[in-house]
């Protein structure tokens, strides 16, 4: 035998199993690092991985354009393509702010009578006008740079982003001329890892594409809204409500108030009052209702980590992690849970639909326990349990079968002349 097969055939005759809680300690441990060596190259990695985005949705088009031209060719076509995306991105939102400076100095009389009738109601509950000027006095010159230097340091860091996010779009196409040969050898090797890689692509297209639509279809209905209560600036903030779509769970606040406000100025608190109810209507008839039906598991999270992946996202990666909070969390999802069989298990408390991600064992159990309202369809499912064996032969052919399946038809999405 050689060196290998000997160190192989020692190794079998003697494992040593660490304690769970040893296991559970060092892993937590090695994600506390890799997350705070993320947190210190943000600046770098979260661009990174919007342009990482962005090219995963685009690569349907690059796969088209393969089947008519060389692959290179085909990878600078949809370079361009994602490049005009990302401009027209950044150039809506600078339109946007643009058009709003413009238009708030007209406002400055209505501004002055809304200063003074909230320090009248201030004054009412004893806040005085002099203890409102003295806080603001307070701060002096220093006060005020120090107010406006994030503003410079924000459009500085917006810039070093836009350039960072255009240099990954760039080697990431390049890179992508070969991707569909590299994923067939990861295949190969590792089916289950290959298999989770084409389950996230897939489900970060679906959610990028999905979220689009309905932004824009939510956008149009609220400048037809802001249109007919008669709410100036109503295509800013059109493209304000469109792209705070991005934001999961509280980028309808954030698109919400500039309008209400400026409502408030213009006709007061009667339009103000429209906007707040009409914007909360079509969110929720839109986003709560309609969207879910079409959309599916387009998401892939419950609600419930949709929410903390938000808040743990921006603390990670800061304020570009609220548009990738999603994204990241199926990515984590991917290579910790659905890459590893005996993980799977966990689908079952955070999948939005876990029964086709979990082991079949648990499906079946699930299936046997009835809904939840129904005690005697739960109560034959520990006797049928043990008969049916759903630890057993029968649950390791579906287990190969999940892992082989998605990897065997992304074999025909990342083939030569497949498609995505």
């Amino acid at each position: 035998m050689t060196g290998a097969e000997t160190d192989a055939a020692a190794g079998t005759g003697h494992k040593t199993a660490w304690p769970r809680i040893a296991v559970i300690s060092v892993t937590f441990a090695g994600i506390a690092l890799l997350l705070q060596l993320v947190q210190g190259v943000r600046d770098v990695a979260a661009p990174v991985f919007l342009g990482l985005n962005l090219m995963i949705v685009a690569y349907p088009l690059q796969r088209v354009l393969m089947r008519w031209m060389q692959r290179y060719l085909a990878a600078a076509l949809t370079l361009v393509a994602v490049l005009v995306v990302v401009f027209a991105f950044f150039g809506a939102s600078g339109w946007a702010v643009g058009e709003l400076l413009r238009e708030l100095p007209r406002y400055n009389s209505q501004f002055s009578s809304l200063w003074a009738d909230t320090v009248a109601a201030l004054a009412a509950i004893g806040i005085s006008q002099s203890m409102i000027v003295d806080q603001f006095a307070a701060l002096g010159a220093g006060g005020i740079a120090s107010l406006l230097s994030p503003v410079v340091g924000n459009v500085t860091a917006v810039l070093g982003t836009l350039v960072t996010v255009i240099m990954a779009v760039f080697f990431l196409a390049m890179d992508s001329a070969g991707f569909h040969r590299r994923l067939a050898m990861v295949r190969a090797g590792h089916p289950g890892m290959s298999s989770a890689l084409i389950s996230f692509s897939q489900g970060v297209r679906r959610y990028w594409v999905v979220t689009t639509l309905f932004g824009l279809i939510v956008a149009l209905l609220d400048v037809l809204a802001l249109a007919i209560i008669g709410v100036p600036l109503m295509w800013v903030w059109g493209v304000l409500a469109f792209l705070t779509n991005y934001i999961p769970n509280i980028g309808f606040v954030i698109g919400l108030v500039p309008p209400a406000l400026l409502a408030l100025l213009d006709g007061g608190p009667g339009p103000a009052l429209a906007v707040v109810i009409t914007y909360s209507f079509l969110n929720f008839t839109v986003q709560a209702i309609i969207q879910p039906k079409f959309a599916g598991q387009s998401v892939g999270v419950t609600p419930t980590l949709s929410f903390i992946s938000l808040l743990f996202w921006y603390w990670v990666l800061g304020w570009l992690g609220a548009l990738l909070a999603l994204p990241a969390t199926l990515l984590l999802k991917a290579l910790l849970v659905d890459a590893d069989p005996s993980a799977r298990w966990i689908n079952a408390l955070i999948s939005s639909n876990p029964a086709p991600e979990v082991p079949a064992g648990m499906q079946a159990a699930a299936e046997a326990a009835g809904p939840p309202s129904s005690p005697a369809a739960g109560a034959p499912a520990p006797d049928d349990g043990p008969d049916q064996g759903p630890d057993q032969g029968p649950d390791d052919e579906p287990d190969e079968e999940r892992d082989t399946g998605p990897a065997s038809s992304g074999s025909s999405q990342t083939g030569p002349t497949g498609r995505d």
